[in-house]
């Protein structure tokens, strides 16, 4: 089931954009997908999947995305026997609209996200803000982007966190809000024609937990319409149970196909 709501994620993008008419240009849209399929001694399957679409109105900017990850291995149990299960799956999705009130890129900006992870430091999350944001830096190929804000984080423990209260009680599968500050910087640099580098830095301050994420990846152009794209993600939780790690990182190779 949840391969086939990765591989919904880039189909549906695929068919909706099928029939664009030149009317849209407006809209900036690209799939995203990437397979690892492995037998023999070992078995691994892993998918992924994103749509990224970009809405560019007079007065507004318009951001959404969808993204999905699924993993299973082939391990070994205590009987000698192996079975495949599944060893990571989350799926995100966020939108933001940026109100442009200048024409050098300063703007105020609504964000909202939802973070669902199977096997991460907090089962989910879900994060509102508001604030302002400007570009602090341009040439011709080269632009970054900051944007800061105040907003509310509501999360849920994971099930089996090993995280007590100040009681001693368990928190596995409760769920915690908190205001929080947010900040983003987003750097870009267009090293050639068929050449991108991407940069993009997001942290949820939180008296809780501090979540901070790094993307950052090179595009390369294969074609007109197609891209590949090597990445390396970072998240860091300053706060997380016993059984948990701090530090999640994902390294991802996959097609890029713009419309």
């Amino acid at each position: 089931m949840k391969k086939i709501l990765l591989a919904t994620i880039v189909l549906a993008a695929l068919h909706g954009q099928a029939n664009a008419t030149e009317e849209n240009k407006n809209w900036q849209v690209s799939s995203e997908l990437g397979l690892i399929l492995t037998s023999g001694n070992t078995k691994t399957n892993t998918f992924k999947g994103a749509i990224t679409a970009q809405h560019t109105l007079e007065s507004w900017v318009n951001e959404y995305k969808l993204d999905g990850l699924y993993k299973e291995d082939e391990v070994s149990l205590e009987d000698g026997s192996k079975s495949t299960q599944r060893t990571n799956e989350k799926y995100s999705a966020s939108a933001k609209g940026s109100y442009n009130i200048t024409e050098k890129h300063s703007h105020l900006f609504l964000y909202g996200s939802h973070v669902s992870d199977y096997f991460g430091a907090y089962r989910n999350e879900t994060v509102a803000s508001l604030g302002y944001g400007s570009r602090f830096y341009e040439n011709s190929a080269m632009t970054l982007d900051a944007e800061v804000g105040p907003g509310y984080k509501y999360f849920r423990y994971s099930d089996t966190s090993s995280e007590k209260d100040s009681n001693g009680n368990s928190l596995a599968g409760d769920t915690d809000g908190e205001v929080i500050a947010l900040g983003m910087v987003n750097f870009k640099w267009q090293i050639s024609e068929g050449a991108r580098f991407t940069q993009l830095v997001q942290v949820e301050y939180g008296g809780t937990n501090t979540k901070t994420k790094s993307e950052t990846a090179l595009l390369t152009k294969i074609n007109g319409s197609m891209q590949m794209k090597v990445g390396f993600n970072v998240t860091h939780n300053s706060d997380v149970a016993d059984d948990k790690e701090n530090t999640d990182t994902e390294t991802v190779l996959t097609l890029v196909y713009n419309f």
